[in-house]
């Protein structure tokens, strides 16, 4: 029996279906917006200070402060703010650490321009919420007691401050985390370390044997 071989012929072979190029590039451009788009929620909510971060995470009553004067001074100067949040400030800074005294506004001012997280309470807080803010401490910061500053206890870093309900308070490291590295400092790649280590800067503060103006 013979058997009947199809064969096809030249230049017959299957052809691909053509590549309709305009709705090839309609979805390539459609899904490059929507990656765009997606990343810059995920970019805003991310940025420290950024409207869409500060909410994000909970920091929507961080007040800010822009356009503060970074001049040294030798001598006192009446903030606006307690603590203060920037600002004129003593050419010594303090030292990292935890004070069991209300560390002096005018050098603690400098450590703020070195993007030191300040963090304070009221007088009366018990050891263990002292050690509970301590914990929470970064290398970069410093704790100190501030009477009458209004709120149980507060951060602080130059331009942005936080009013706390307590040691507990959920929103302390989060701010921690969105400004406690320098973010806002103009100097932010100092730190405390290598400051004066007397709560009220006393010391040769000035290079001169003196610890007044």
């Amino acid at each position: 029996m013979s058997q009947t071989v199809e064969t096809a012929e030249p230049g017959a072979e299957e052809q691909p279906e053509p590549v309709r190029r305009g709705s090839a590039r309609r979805r390539v451009a459609v899904l490059a917006g929507v990656v765009v788009a997606g990343a810059a929620v995920v970019a805003a909510a991310a940025v420290p200070g950024s409207d869409a971060g500060i909410e994000a995470t909970g920091l929507s009553a961080v007040r800010v402060y822009e356009n503060l004067d970074r001049t040294h001074i030798q001598g006192d100067v009446t903030y606006p703010h307690s603590p203060p949040v920037g600002g004129l400030h003593d050419p010594k800074w303090l030292e990292c650490g935890v004070y069991s005294a209300q560390v002096r506004e005018e050098n603690v001012v400098h450590d703020l321009e070195h993007g030191t997280v300040l963090i304070t309470y009221e007088p009366g807080l018990d050891d263990e919420g002292i050690a509970t803010l301590a914990a929470l401490l970064p290398d970069n910061g410093i704790l100190s007691p501030w009477p009458e500053q209004g709120a149980p206890v507060k951060v602080t870093v130059w331009g942005r401050q936080l009013d706390l309900t307590g040691p507990e308070d959920p929103r302390l490291p989060l701010f921690i985390e969105a400004f406690g590295h320098g973010e806002t400092a103009p100097e932010p790649f100092a730190s405390c370390a290598g400051g004066l280590d007397d709560p009220d800067g006393t010391g040769d503060r000035y290079g001169d044997g003196s610890v007044q103006a």
